[in-house]
C-alpha cells in the first residue's frame, strides 16, 4: 500500500444542499451534470453570473438525500445567500456546515481509510482523493502522511490546475479561461443552467482566448497577480505559484507571438516559459493567428 500525503484545507468550507427536489435544483444552477452525482459519481463544476463569470468553483459529492459542496470558504455565505435566492418553491435546504466539517485533500497514494464522504478528485486522477469529514477528524489511521496546504497547493501546482481565488479573481473569469472544459467541470448536453448561453456560444465558437498554463520562471516567481509581459505589452497574469513553478493566465495568443518571436516573457524582472498542462485539449494557436480585442 503506497502512504502519500494528506493536507487539511482549512480554506474550503462545506456546505450541503439535500431534499427532494436537491438534484433538479442544482441542475437548473450550476455548469455540471448532477445526473452523474445521482448515479453516485462525484462532480467539479461553479455557479456562475448571468454574464458567465466564475462567481466560485467547487467539487461535490452524493451524500444520502443531497449533496456536499466542497468550495472556498470565503466563498460560503455568498453561495449560501444566492442558492437561498435561487430556491424559490425547490423542496431543499442549504446548510453551511463548515464550523462542523473539514476538508481534507489525500495524494500520491491509495484511497485513504477514513469515516467520512470519500471520493477521487473528479478533476484530474493524479490530484489524488478528497475527503468531507468531522472537524479536526483524527487521522492517525488514514495511512499517509500530514503535510501543510502549501505542499497540497504545490502539488496542484505543479499539475497546473487552477483554483478560483487562487488563480484568478472571483467574478472575473470564464469557466475556459480556468480549463474548466478540460477538467470535466462544464456539461454541454445538459441544458440551461445559469451563464450557459455564454459558455455554450464560447465552447461552439471557439472564441476561449485566455487560458490557465504552466509558468515556470528563471528564478523564483513574483506573487500571484503580477502581469506577465512580453516587450512591454500585456500577455496575462501570474496565479499561483510555487518557488519558480506558477499557473498563469494568460492571452494564448500573445503568449505564442512572443515565444515565435523570441521577446521573453517577464513578470516583474522574472524571465519566465510558459507550457500546456498535461490535461490540455486545447493548443496554441497557429503562427499568424490574428491578435483582436483586449486582454
Amino acid at each position: 500500500m503506497r502512504n502519500g500525503s494528506h493536507a487539511r484545507l482549512r480554506d474550503r468550507g462545506v456546505v450541503r444542499i439535500a431534499g427532494p427536489d436537491s438534484e433538479g435544483f442544482l441542475q437548473n444552477i450550476v455548469t455540471n451534470d448532477m445526473a452523474r452525482l445521482a448515479q453516485g459519481e462525484p462532480g467539479f463544476g461553479a455557479l456562475l453570473s448571468p454574464q458567465g463569470k466564475i462567481q466560485t468553483d467547487f467539487l461535490v459529492a452524493p451524500d444520502g438525500d443531497g449533496f456536499l459542496l466542497d468550495l472556498p470558504l470565503e466563498r460560503v455565505p455568498d453561495f449560501v445567500k444566492r442558492m437561498t435566492l435561487y430556491r424559490l418553491r425547490a423542496k431543499v435546504t442549504i446548510a453551511d456546515e463548515s464550523a462542523a466539517r473539514e476538508v481534507v485533500a489525500f495524494w500520491g497514494g491509495d484511497k485513504p481509510a477514513v469515516d467520512g464522504v470519500v471520493f477521487a478528485d473528479p478533476r484530474l486522477a493524479a490530484l489524488g482523493w478528497r475527503a468531507i469529514l468531522p472537524k479536526e477528524a483524527a487521522l492517525a489511521g488514514a495511512g499517509s502522511d500530514e503535510v501543510d496546504e502549501a505542499a497540497y497547493h504545490a502539488h496542484r501546482i505543479r499539475l497546473g490546475v487552477p483554483e478560483a481565488g487562487r488563480d484568478f479573481a472571483f467574478g472575473d473569469a470564464f469557466p475556459h479561461d480556468a480549463d474548466m472544459d478540460d477538467l470535466g467541470g462544464l456539461d454541454f448536453r445538459k441544458g440551461c443552467y445559469v451563464g450557459q448561453e455564454i459558455v455554450s456560444r464560447m465552447q461552439h465558437r471557439g472564441t476561449a482566448r485566455r487560458r490557465a498554463v504552466l509558468a515556470r520562471g528563471a528564478a523564483p516567481l513574483p506573487p500571484a497577480g503580477t502581469a506577465i509581459e512580453a516587450g512591454g505589452r500585456a500577455v496575462g497574469a501570474l496565479g499561483s505559484v510555487d518557488g519558480s513553478a506558477g499557473i498563469a493566465l494568460v492571452r494564448l495568443d500573445r503568449a505564442r507571438s512572443a515565444m515565435d518571436d523570441g521577446v521573453p516573457l517577464v513578470a516583474d524582472g522574472v524571465t519566465l516559459t510558459l507550457a500546456l498542462p498535461a490535461f490540455a485539449h486545447f493548443t496554441w494557436p497557429q503562427p499568424g493567428a490574428g491578435d483582436e480585442g483586449a486582454a
